[in-house]
């Protein structure tokens, strides 16, 4: 592995997370079928396939898009000598399994973590086809050896280590050195938690706007265009042929985005009031910001939770005049992290689309 593919895991893993599908649409019923990685006349021809309006949602990874629909994930990625390998696989989210992760703010902790898996996953399979491994890349796709899944889980931790270091740890050290404040003279909850959410913020937007500089990683924002616009044309009854999927916008309210913005923002309500608890209610005050962190840590899948409540009402009503001022600033960051697609990147996408929803 180079290390320009392992930063590119790393950075790329927590970015986009995966769209959150539409509906809790009933599994389709589907015949076993094996994984496989096809390439070149081997790979199904897009027009022979039987679609059905099925809630997608996605993500894009190296040079390729994964997709997920009820019952199934697939993977599209070009290959080097310009072909598109395709994986795909039966799959049965965690709520599926297990009824009690199907509750309200359970599902979304639950699904959280569910998307970073399956991310790093695509992303480590993608990232094989590019070092022309493709023995190696299916089983990144669906990982059976110990040395793979260490790989998944390693490269997972990684990432995750990152994005709470950057966005959480260091938001509260900033925080406290702007209010200040002791455990004799505490911080006011919501002015220490809203100062560390426009820290929080402030560094997510420097850094995917620093990000999107990199040629890989804006590679990278164009795939994930075009995962909107296949998801958007399909959604809407429009069909996956390039022509449809082009006249489409970029711009989705449920991306990972929008996820990882409303969830900066839910941080600032949740933890203003959880904070606000624990000093006027039991009298306990932080005596300094690493405590603090600690303390929250566990709290973080709740946020995660009630996010992903947001989001997915916010999809399913967003043509309201009340939510779309609501989902707008999600929409404006997908200007930074999504990029307008070519042909080429559309015809993976759509491969990718149609191998997830083929009967």
């Amino acid at each position: 592995m180079t290390l320009r593919s392992l930063l590119l895991r790393i950075h790329a893993g927590w970015v986009h997370l995966l769209n959150i599908e539409a509906s809790d649409a009933a599994e389709n019923t589907r015949g076993p079928e094996a994984s496989s990685v096809s390439t070149g006349s081997s790979e199904p021809k897009l027009d022979e396939l039987d679609i059905a309006l099925d809630p997608i949602g996605g993500q894009a990874v190296v040079e390729g898009v994964l997709m997920r629909a009820p019952g199934r994930i697939a993977i599209a990625a070009r290959a080097p000598d310009g072909t598109i390998a395709i994986q795909s696989r039966e799959f049965v989210p965690f709520a599926k399994r297990h009824p009690l992760l199907a509750l309200p703010i359970l599902r979304g902790a639950a699904s959280l973590i569910e998307a970073l898996y399956i991310g790093t996953q695509a992303l480590n399979w993608s990232a094989g086809i590019q070092e022309n491994k493709p023995e190696a890349a299916l089983e990144n796709a669906q990982p059976s050896s110990l040395g793979a899944k260490a790989l998944a889980a390693g490269t997972l931790v990684v990432s995750f280590t990152l994005a709470l270091g950057l966005f959480q740890l260091l938001p509260y050290g900033a925080a406290s050195f702007l209010v200040g404040g002791s455990a004799d003279e505490p911080q006011n909850p919501l002015f220490f938690n809203a100062t560390a959410g426009g820290v929080r913020i402030t560094l997510l937007l420097i850094y995917l706007y620093a990000l999107s500089f990199l040629p890989d990683i804006r590679r990278l924002f164009q795939y994930h265009g075009a995962e909107h616009k296949s998801i958007f044309s399909h959604e809407s009854g429009a069909g996956l042929t390039p022509g449809a999927v082009a006249r489409q916008t970029r711009f989705h309210p449920r991306c990972g985005t929008s996820f990882i913005l409303i969830v900066a923002l839910t941080c600032i309500l949740f933890f203003s009031i959880f904070d606000a608890i624990l000093l006027h209610g039991i009298g306990y005050a932080y005596p300094n910001f690493l405590v603090r962190f600690l303390v929250h840590l566990p709290f973080v899948p709740v946020v995660a939770g009630l996010s992903f409540e947001f989001l997915k009402a916010s999809a399913k009503h967003q043509d309201s005049k009340w939510i779309r001022p609501l989902i707008t600033p999600g929409l404006w960051l997908q200007r930074i992290t999504t990029r307008e697609p070519d042909e080429k990147q559309i015809e993976v996408a759509i491969a990718s689309a149609k191998a997830a929803i083929a009967a």
